[in-house]
């Protein structure tokens, strides 16, 4: 699981581990993500415009001169499932798939309709609808385990090559997992309360097995790990953050400090209630705290909760790249951005910008960036 040696765009490769691990001399990294730009027109098989309709999407980002969060590594780990279970999916007509897990303690399924404008499924029937699904997934989770997929590194490597420093995203944590993966929200608050015990041996079946993918993370060349949970606190509230989430974060995070990885969590929806854990979770950064106008915090607050600690992933409200906005009001966002947070700052979008955004803005912000860091880099030198 060696690093693969070539020296395209070396610099933000570099760049993106220096400024996590403090060894940039105060400078910042642009990385926002605009996977939403890419995506819509190609559902819509609207060409990109002017000359990025040549471009693949890697020489797109080389060319606005930023770096990608690349959470295409994902694919280097593989879940492997245990002897005698079997997946498939029906096709049951031009909108649905029913996805289906055949387990020798029963079978799950998942029904899910086709959205024509994204990758994304509405799910009608979801896996988990009685305490008898959750505990054939729990002995899923129970009896899973993960390896390293060297081919599937290698295959984002060419594609994507220096753009930034591999990256992944871990498995929602318990109640997430719950919400978004398995029953939705509603179903997910009822089962906390009326299946507690169910409900228990559920997370305790999934943190093992995330703890054994840390195994595997540990020993990969992949230093910046995410949590990808999508917090919101108008669904996690502070006391079930403290009761399932925290305790799951702290042992997360300490396990995978042991093999020096960088940490950081996703937190995209409203965030005002749970910023008060953000230096108490084990966490090195948070990513997609979304300010207002867009989100329900000030910059001033974020700050106020990270301190002078806890590193901030993006931070530019995704509608400031709209026309609604003006460049000025960006501009001044992203100079506050760096005044504020900065060289504890991996400057994004808060959370990708929209298939409406203004790509050239991305240049704007680009060039505001790069004059931050070669002030910085100036003062350094006259030190």
């Amino acid at each position: 699981m060696n690093r693969p040696t070539d020296h395209r765009n070396l610099d933000l490769w570099n760049l993106n581990l220096d400024v996590c691990y403090g060894r940039a001399n105060g400078m910042v990294i642009w990385q926002p993500r605009i996977l939403a730009w890419f995506t819509d027109r190609y559902f819509t098989k609207t060409p990109l415009p002017g000359k990025y309709a040549a471009m693949s999407e890697p020489e797109i980002y080389r060319d606005l001169g930023c770096s990608n969060r690349l959470y295409f590594f994902n694919d280097s780990f593989v879940n492997v499932d245990p002897p005698g279970v079997s997946r498939k999916d029906i096709r049951v007509d031009d909108e649905h798939i029913t996805h289906v897990i055949d387990t020798p303690k029963g079978t799950l399924t998942e029904e899910v309709r086709i959205t024509p404008n994204s990758w994304y499924r509405i799910e009608e029937k979801r896996w988990i609808e009685s305490p008898e699904e959750m505990r054939i997934f729990t002995w899923l989770f129970d009896n899973t385990t993960w390896k390293w997929n060297q081919d599937a590194y290698d295959r984002v490597y060419r594609e994507w090559g220096r753009i930034g420093a591999p990256t992944m995203f871990m498995p929602r944590v318990n109640v997430q997992d719950l919400y978004i993966n398995t029953m939705g929200v509603e179903r997910g608050v009822y089962a906390l309360y009326e299946w507690s015990d169910v409900v228990g041996d559920y997370f305790r079946a999934l943190h093992e097995n995330h703890m054994r993918m840390i195994d595997v993370i540990n020993a990969s060349p992949i230093q910046l790990i995410n949590f990808g949970d999508n917090l919101h606190c108008s669904t996690l509230s502070p006391m079930l953050y403290e009761e399932y989430v925290l305790p799951a974060y702290l042992e997360r995070c300490a396990k995978l400090h042991t093999a020096g990885k960088w940490v950081c969590s996703h937190w995209d929806g409203d965030t005002r209630a749970l910023l008060k854990y953000a230096r108490t979770s084990g966490l090195d950064g948070i990513e997609a705290i979304t300010p207002q106008p867009q989100g329900d915090v000030t910059l001033e607050e974020v700050k106020d909760a990270l301190g002078d600690e806890i590193y901030l992933l993006d931070g530019i409200p995704a509608v400031y790249f709209d026309s609604t906005f003006s460049e000025d009001v960006l501009a001044e966002c992203t100079e506050k951005l760096l005044k504020l947070f900065g060289p504890k700052l991996i400057l994004g979008i808060s959370d990708e910008m929209s298939s409406q955004g203004d790509i050239e803005r991305i240049r704007l912000v680009g060039r505001i960036v790069d004059d931050y860091n070669a002030a910085v880099t100036a003062k350094l030198a006259q030190a």
